[in-house]
């Protein structure tokens, strides 16, 4: 098991600090529970603190004028939320919810000011850090604008097996489990169209879906169909 310290620096933002810094961020940090569906915070709501997955999944969410849905992203262990990070006085941006029963650590960022103000040194590598972070974000952006509805599905899936997956026997397990409107909302379409994409991938048998999760049955089909249309 790892030590309180080790499970700070597996956090990417966190990793390039030296054992003492990371006791010193530790001693602000707090770990809260969150169970299935619980809301973790929600959009335009005060920015308290910053939180990271230490088990568990998140998912995130922005409502639109007409209340529809429209899923950001989805977080895994180890992720950092809001990406907004510690240097962004604006309330939340999206809603958070736990997919699953989930475990967080939370920084409260007023907390967290006072110790950079006080050793700079860890203001400094949490600043690379959140940069290496933005440029991962606008490379993900970059690959699903200017895509059609079936290109962003695909994209979708391949960036849910490599963010989420586990490749069990040439199976890769997904356990996200997503609604056909969640779907929908993730790649920005209505539920009827993400319903004919699932079923076309079904009757290929690349894809498996249901209240467990995905299971993507054929991977390097769904590659080759993503780079041909692309």
């Amino acid at each position: 098991m790892k030590s309180k310290l080790g499970v700070l620096q597996s956090i990417p933002l966190f990793r390039n600090l030296t054992e003492d810094e990371l006791q010193y961020v530790w001693n602000i940090t707090i770990q809260r529970s969150y169970r299935k569906k619980e809301i973790i915070f929600r959009e335009a709501s005060d920015k308290e603190a910053v939180y990271f997955i230490q088990r568990g999944l998140v998912k995130a969410w922005k409502t639109d004028e007409n209340g529809n849905e429209h899923i950001i992203c989805f977080l895994k262990p180890g992720d950092m939320f809001p990406h907004t990070g510690f240097f962004n006085q604006a309330p939340y941006p999206a809603t958070t919810e736990a997919i699953v029963d989930t475990q967080l650590y939370a920084i409260p960022i007023q907390a967290f000011e006072t110790l950079m103000m006080n050793i700079p040194e860890i203001a400094i590598k949490v600043m690379r850090g959140m940069g290496e972070k933005i440029a991962e974000l606008q490379k993900k952006l970059q690959e699903m604008t200017g895509h059609d509805v079936n290109e962003r599905a695909m994209l979708f899936l391949l960036q849910l097996a490599e963010n989420n997956g586990t490749d069990k026997d040439g199976v890769i397990h997904i356990p996200l489990p997503l609604t056909h409107q969640d779907f929908a909302s993730a790649i920005g379409t209505t539920r009827e169209t993400a319903n004919r994409f699932i079923n076309q991938l079904r009757k290929k048998k690349v894809l498996q879906m249901d209240r467990r999760g995905l299971m993507i049955l054929d991977l390097n089909t769904l590659k080759e169909q993503a780079a041909f249309s692309t």
